[in-house]
């Protein structure tokens, strides 16, 4: 078992920049990948950015270039470094993480994005 908590989300200005991060605890020796989705109103839940080991990040389109994801694996950790962002990034965002052949998901953090 692997339990993921999230912080960082909030209410930020169109331009503006925000970080997420995400610790886990638990059965983390066998993460193989991490990464966050994002859930906005009345749609589905897509990929933002994912990290697997050995790999290079894989970015949704709509983020590359402004969104930048890390992992510090001393502490377990996964982050995403959120720049110039848009009023169409409002979302939930969930941090995600597969260990073994099991995904974990934490409970969502809320990004708000004014105009």
């Amino acid at each position: 078992q692997v339990q993921l908590v999230e912080s960082g989300g909030g209410l930020v200005q169109a331009g503006g920049s925000l970080r997420l991060s995400c610790a886990a605890s638990g059965h983390t020796i066998c993460i193989s990948a991490m990464g966050w989705y994002r859930q906005a109103p009345g749609k589905e839940r897509g990929l933002v950015a994912t990290l697997r080991a050995g790999r290079d990040p894989t970015y949704a389109g709509s983020v590359r270039g402004r969104f930048t994801i890390s992992r510090d694996n001393a502490k377990n950790a996964v982050y995403l470094q959120m720049n110039s962002l848009k009023p169409e990034d409002t979302a939930v965002y969930y941090c995600y993480v597969k260990a073994d052949s099991a995904e974990y998901w934490g409970q969502g953090t809320r990004v708000t994005v004014s105009s």
